[in-house]
């Protein structure tokens, strides 16, 4: 009997005190977790030696991979200084002020400790700023794990109910019947029927929280016509526009929400923004931000967070974000509408029923014939979940790290040469999966 592997060992360890043996589900992997040694650029070496090419970035959160050299020297300089103070910190005014120049919709900023924490002090201004306790948002979308916003993030067609009226489905088991009457679940890029939805609350509605490009949605982006409607809605009954940003915010210099003719009240951010420390931010415009303003009497949404703008994430953020410039953020999407279009002319030249979504320097491979253009459409079958797992297992195996849905995101190291690597992993995991979605001919075809 062979040796366990050092990951194997680990995980033995890891069950005994922690549940499921993960602080967090994403890393979970069968038989057990992969453990990371270091990471270096756009690669990553596991505690047994292997190095693997990364798609994953820490969900989305690496924009500039790992360990990059200008990062590494600007906290290290920091962290010798120290990493938190009871006081207010020259660099969270230089972060702000960077962040503030990105967008025109960003008059001001706050800063968190999470992407979840954003989106939590989000609805608590809206709310705040209204006087009005109700949310809506897309079935399906992943906002975090407050109570209101992860309500239907996983419906199932057993309790998703009616297209026109999509049920709010809680997540955790427990969550307060009155929460999930507090959310108004829209389906996505359909306006007229979000529109009759939230005509039905019109006097209750704080916001409505939209993901530009919502992940498990299907990856892609929000149509001109769906944010306009509700963009019009919102002003015409006196609630919010809020965006979640938090994942699409490395789309373009401001944001994905460069690409509408909108401005929107309230912007999440997190992931990129933090150059690979724990963060987050609510930006958004003056009136509104003023809600937080503790000069104010009364204040109407008191905050605080004992590391909230630590010196570390704000320095390690500012970093990031002066590096990942107009011009970055053009390249990596170019990098991206590459790997779109490769991996599209892979899926045609193997014969596979699947496609790929995505926008700017994200992308997203579906076991579905067509893109899908909501969640009731995204959601997989148990043969097209069964596919999907399997190549990003095969695509693990054989040096490429995607997020478990099999999506990638790209960072700055990257260039046409790993492109070229993935879609060379590519070729032989969809012929690998073909057979599982009733495709024999793919397999017989081999391109």
């Amino acid at each position: 009997m062979s040796e366990p592997s050092r990951s194997e060992s680990l995980y033995r360890r890891a069950v005994r005190v922690l549940p499921g043996g993960v602080s967090r589900n994403a890393v979970l992997r069968r038989p057990h977790p992969v453990y990371a040694a270091f990471g270096e650029g756009c690669r990553v070496t596991d505690i047994d030696g292997v190095r693997r090419l990364d798609f994953a970035n820490n969900m989305a959160s690496l924009i500039h991979g790992h360990a990059h050299p200008a990062i590494v020297r600007a906290v290290e300089d920091q962290v010798r200084r120290g990493t938190a103070f009871t006081l207010a910190t020259e660099v969270e005014i230089e972060f702000a002020e960077h962040m503030v120049g990105r967008s025109e919709a960003f008059e001001m900023v706050r800063f968190v400790n999470s992407g979840t924490e954003a989106i939590m002090c989000c609805i608590k201004a809206a709310r705040a700023f209204t006087g009005r306790p109700m949310i809506a948002k897309v079935e399906g979308a992943y906002h975090g794990l407050y109570d209101y916003a992860e309500v239907s993030q996983t419906a199932t067609p057993a309790d998703w109910g009616e297209a026109d009226r999509p049920a709010s489905v809680p997540v955790c088991a427990g969550t307060p019947a009155s929460a999930l009457a507090e959310v108004v679940v829209l389906p996505f890029n359909d306006a007229e029927r979000a529109v009759a939805l939230l005509d039905r609350h019109a006097e209750r509605v704080a916001c409505v929280l939209l993901d530009p490009m919502p992940h498990r949605v299907g990856l892609s982006p929000a149509t001109e016509a769906f944010v306009g409607a509700l963009h019009r809605w919102t002003r015409a009954n006196g609630a919010l526009l809020v965006f979640d940003e938090v994942i699409t915010f490395r789309c373009g210099y401001g944001g994905a929400q460069e690409r509408y003719a909108f401005r929107t009240d309230l912007t999440a951010l997190g992931k990129i923004i933090g150059g690979g420390f724990p963060i987050g931010a609510i930006a958004g415009r003056r009136e509104v931000m003023e809600v937080l303003n503790p000069l104010r009497s009364p204040v109407l949404f008191p905050h605080s967070g004992t590391f909230s703008a630590n010196p570390v994430s704000m320095t390690a953020g500012l970093t990031a974000m002066r590096l990942f410039d107009r011009a970055e953020v053009a390249r990596l999407n170019r990098l991206g509408d590459l790997a779109r279009e490769r991996i599209a002319a892979l899926i045609a030249e193997v014969g596979v029923p699947a496609c790929v979504t995505g926008d700017g320097s994200m992308f997203r491979v579906h076991m579905k014939p067509e893109p899908p253009g909501d969640y009731r459409a995204a959601y997989p079958s148990p043969r097209e979940a069964e596919a999907a797992a399997a190549l990003v297992n095969a695509l693990f195996r054989d040096g490429i790290m995607l997020i478990g849905t099999c999506t990638g995101t790209l960072s700055t190291p990257m260039t046409e040469r790993e492109i070229d690597a993935l879609c060379g992993a590519l070729r032989p995991a969809l012929r690998a999966v073909a057979p599982l979605l009733d495709a024999p001919h793919a397999a017989a075809r081999g391109g």
